[in-house]
């Protein structure tokens, strides 16, 4: 009894979506809220990465998206595929979305955010690991278009914790880089002690 207990308990706390139809209004409305073309991985990265919805569950919907005019697979500038989220797809965000819960909406939008931020960061930070002695540099370089912002090597005595460390810059370059500066301007010679004492 005390098993079978257990058992429903552990389907209840499931928490990935298991019906197409859901998962059709979810990604219509994550295309919806971003409001930007999308390549193929990119999508696959966001919607899996959230470990709310299924592999299989995944590509059924997008097959069913794209089959119905939901969303359009397009070509950009350079070439490459992108989805891009038809009128169609459109209202079916805005009509829709409440019949998709509100925690998936927000879990799948904001690691979409995240994701696209990565992205950004990733072009303006660049950050490498380098074995050094009996540990790990964690080289990070702030850019700009003509030269470095700033250039610092962080040590770390294994490479976890220098992977550890680029993570925790990645997480926030912007303010890193600020608080790096913000200590320069900040820091002071200690003062003397000139009595005769």
């Amino acid at each position: 009894m005390q098993d079978e207990n257990i058992m429903k308990m552990a389907e209840r706390a499931d928490t990935e979506i298991k019906d197409v139809p859901t998962l059709n209004i979810l990604l219509c409305y994550l295309l919806y809220k971003i409001d930007r073309p999308v390549s193929p991985d990119q999508l696959y990265d966001i919607a899996i990465g959230t470990g709310i919805i299924n592999y299989f569950y995944y590509q059924d919907s997008i097959g069913y998206l794209l089959k119905n005019g939901h969303i359009t697979a397009e070509n950009d500038d350079k070439g490459e595929e992108c989805y891009v989220l038809s009128p169609m797809g459109r209202e079916c965000a805005k009509q829709l979305k409440n019949y998709a819960p509100k925690s998936y909406r927000d879990k799948l939008v904001l690691a979409a955010l995240r994701y696209f931020a990565r992205i950004q960061y990733e072009k303006e930070l660049k950050i490498e690991y380098e074995p050094v002695g009996s540990g790990y540099y964690t080289h990070v370089r702030c850019l700009d278009s003509s030269f470095d912002l700033m250039d610092l090597k962080l040590y770390a005595p294994d490479l976890t914790q220098a992977k550890l460390i680029g993570e925790k810059i990645l997480l926030n370059p912007a303010g890193f880089y600020g608080k790096v500066i913000e200590v320069a301007l900040s820091n002071e010679e200690p003062p003397y002690d000139l009595s005769d004492n």
